[in-house]
């Protein structure tokens, strides 16, 4: 049975994934303690539960210190029972702080000794084990709750077993550097669109900027440099039984050079790689503005 062990920092949208992944026909349980979790994945090869799509547990900072550990240390046995996903979604610490503050919900870790800043930095320290270990991580920052819903579909339930699951994503550095990417590539070198006042206002999927930015030769061989690069070492991924592999590429805004870069690498990317997404965060950021 799939199993899908979903972790992350308080307010990254895990009640949110737990119910996708409900409504995709998956057994889940919510905050169970650690140390019973070899037990559920046993019960969950019995023919009680042949009728659901796999198994999806949430365990995250509301068990004690000692069960986050053991945990981390069985994964392996975990591994060699069933076909085990580890997600664990984040987002920034500004992020966090402001849904936190909107909701007027305590955070878990916090007191009155311990701040809601505080208790955020103390989460992730707790969790650091969880997350490098895990093999999707998802950045919530700049995602609605559906965009959310619509990343645990594409990225982890559309998936086949075995083959690698790449994310091709363009951004802008002054809102930061996606907190799950893989790979970063700057684009901040090429010719910049936004220094014509005719193309300011318009994106890297918009022709005019194509055109502006394929008339520069070091555009190209920029591109050509990261697709050589991707065709080269993904394989190596690959070998290394990594499922999920997220390439960010980022321009200072992210919404000319990083977007057009983008859209070409994943052109050439997606005819090796069937399992190949695109997204542009700033650009949803734009429309949701």
């Amino acid at each position: 049975m799939h199993l899908v062990l979903l972790t992350g920092r308080s307010g990254s949208g895990k009640s949110t994934a737990l119910h996708q992944l409900e409504d995709s026909g998956f057994y889940c349980v919510d905050n169970l303690p650690a140390g019973l979790l070899p037990d559920l994945v046993s019960q969950s090869t019995k023919d009680e539960y042949s009728g659901y799509q796999g198994l999806a547990v949430c365990i995250d900072v509301r068990n004690s210190r000692q069960g986050l550990e053991r945990l981390t240390r069985a994964l392996n046995d975990l591994e060699s029972l069933s076909s085990c996903d580890v997600v664990y979604l984040d987002a920034s610490d500004e992020v966090l702080t402001q849904r936190f503050s909107e909701t007027r919900r305590r955070h878990p870790l916090s007191n009155k000794e311990i701040s809601l800043h505080e208790a955020i930095q103390l989460e992730a320290s707790l969790l650091e084990a969880l997350r490098l270990r895990s093999n999707l991580i998802i950045d919530t920052s700049n995602l609605t709750i559906y965009e959310l819903r619509e990343a645990i579909n594409t990225r982890l339930l559309d998936h086949t077993s075995g083959t690698l699951s790449l994310l091709i994503e363009s951004f802008g550095f002054k809102r930061g550097v996606p907190t799950d990417a893989d790979l970063v590539f700057d684009a901040r070198l090429l010719p910049n669109p936004h220094w014509s006042t005719e193309l300011r206002a318009l994106t890297g999927k918009d022709q005019a900027v194509v055109d502006f930015l394929r008339d520069h030769k070091d555009v190209g061989d920029f591109i050509a440099s990261i697709t050589a690069f991707l065709t080269q070492w993904l394989p190596l991924y690959e070998r290394s039984q990594r499922t999920y592999v997220t390439v960010a590429i980022g321009c200072t805004g992210g919404q000319h050079r990083s977007v057009f870069v983008a859209e070409e690498v994943f052109s050439a990317v997606r005819a090796i790689y069937g399992q190949t997404q695109i997204r542009h965060r700033e650009l949803r950021a734009m429309v949701a503005e």
